[in-house]
């Protein structure tokens, strides 16, 4: 089996976590695939295995077997140096907690993947202020995040993830930090993104409002899909 027409695509995929001598399995044979361009939520309860199902596409952690396709490629083979590469230029991660870092401005947070990677600051300056431009944040490029409100601040993080023009997002409770106004302004913004610049968001959330904006759900409970339903067709 290969990834085919959908950039995420899991295969039997299972994750066993060893507790002294015990066994603990966080996902139990997951099969899901994701659509280019689509905007896709993954829900369910405390412990059901969806920050893990998360992390696994996102190469943060290796299935205990299974295959994971993103863009055609099987990322479990991947190694630790590959993996690496892959969570700099091909995935964006956006977190619950921002972890932008404090002694930063804006623009710098945004653009610091684009420094590690060693791109000339006149290059990633311009990119840079072009997203925080995109995300409605231009007025704020040179503050820094102890300026910024949480949903600015989460705005920052949106334009960091996109810095290297992924085409996969992948977000852990984006707005679990956010009052209900400032949440769903974010939700709009991914909605837009997927809309407009033909990018791809895989979101693990807990609030029901935000699956009014996505295009299809994954219910996961004891590590298993339970159900699937399609929000806009």
């Amino acid at each position: 089996m290969t990834g085919g027409s959908a950039i995420v695509l899991t295969n039997d995929l299972w994750k066993i976590y060893m507790t002294n001598s015990s066994q603990y399995p966080a996902l139990r044979g997951v099969d899901l695939y994701v659509d280019y361009g689509e905007f896709l939520a993954i829900v369910g309860p405390s412990g059901s295995g969806k920050s893990t199902l998360l992390h696994l596409i996102g190469g943060l952690d290796k299935p205990t077997r299974g295959e994971i396709y993103v863009g055609g490629v099987d990322i479990s083979k991947l190694s630790e140096n590959e993996l690496a590469n892959y969570r700099n230029k091909s995935i964006g991660f956006v977190f619950q907690f921002f972890n932008l870092i404090p002694y930063l401005s804006a623009v710098e947070n945004v653009e610091l993947p684009m420094a590690i990677a060693g791109v000339p600051l006149n290059e990633r300056r311009k990119r840079a202020l072009k997203l925080l431009e995109l995300v409605g944040l231009a007025d704020k490029a040179f503050k820094r995040p102890t300026e910024l409100s949480g949903g600015e601040q989460q705005r920052v993080a949106i334009a960091r993830a996109l810095i290297n023009n992924p085409k996969l997002i992948l977000a852990d409770e984006p707005t679990g930090n956010l009052d209900s106004v400032t949440g769903a302004s974010i939700m709009k913004l991914f909605r837009r993104l997927v809309d407009e610049s033909s990018v791809t968001v895989v979101m693990v959330t807990h609030n029901v409002e935000n699956l009014r904006f996505v295009d299809r759900v994954y219910r996961l409970k004891d590590g298993k899909i339970i159900r699937e339903e399609h929000v806009r067709r």
